[in-house]
């Protein structure tokens, strides 16, 4: 075999094994968020800097919302997630509101800086889970399209529901649809 011959060979197998060993490395991160396949794994922060994961909320029914607070939609549709809450009124039940609001002096033009998280939970009275993710990471891990984005995850961790802009929560379907969930065995 001639020394040329070997070389490239040699590239390409390298090449090959490169693409495989990727593949497989990211084999999580590459499968479809849809529904009726597992959440992902998400690494976020509650308000007083703990880190929050969805393992956390194992057993539970989740609604996980992506939003930021210099989002309109997203400002409308929080009072009718906290109505939900309150109408659910079932420890078993979580909304996880995700803010991908990034902090003053890091330049992204994808993610304009938001607002205070605090304050803006305060001003609507908002009592569920306020998480944040100021790297945006979780719109990777869930493959969203922009904000708000819901994922309506049952007690096995898989994804039931999945919902592209505002909603009203509190809606009789929605109220039912979380009863629903929260009554099924083994979900």
């Amino acid at each position: 075999m001639k020394k040329g011959s070997l070389f490239l060979y040699l590239a390409v197998a390298a090449v090959v094994g490169a693409v495989v060993l990727f593949a497989y490395l990211t084999q999580d991160q590459l499968a479809p968020v849809v529904v009726g396949g597992p959440a992902p794994e998400i690494s976020t922060f509650d308000l007083e800097g703990s880190p929050r994961t969805l393992e956390d909320y194992q057993g539970q029914i989740v609604l996980l919302n992506i939003w930021a607070t210099w989002c309109t939609p997203c400002k409308e549709e929080m009072p009718s997630m906290q109505r939900l809450v309150d109408e659910i009124g079932d420890e078993d039940f979580q909304v996880l509101a995700v803010s991908i609001d990034r902090p003053p002096g890091n330049h992204d033009p994808t993610n304009p800086v938001g607002g205070k998280l605090e304050a803006f939970a305060d001003s609507l009275g908002l009592t569920f889970t306020i998480l944040h993710d100021p790297a945006a990471e979780i719109r990777v891990s869930f493959q969203t399209a922009g904000v708000p984005e819901s994922f309506l995850i049952d007690r096995a961790g898989m994804i039931r529901e999945r919902v592209s802009g505002p909603r009203e929560w509190d809606s009789p379907e929605n109220v039912q649809r979380i009863r629903d969930l929260l009554g099924e065995a083994g979900s």
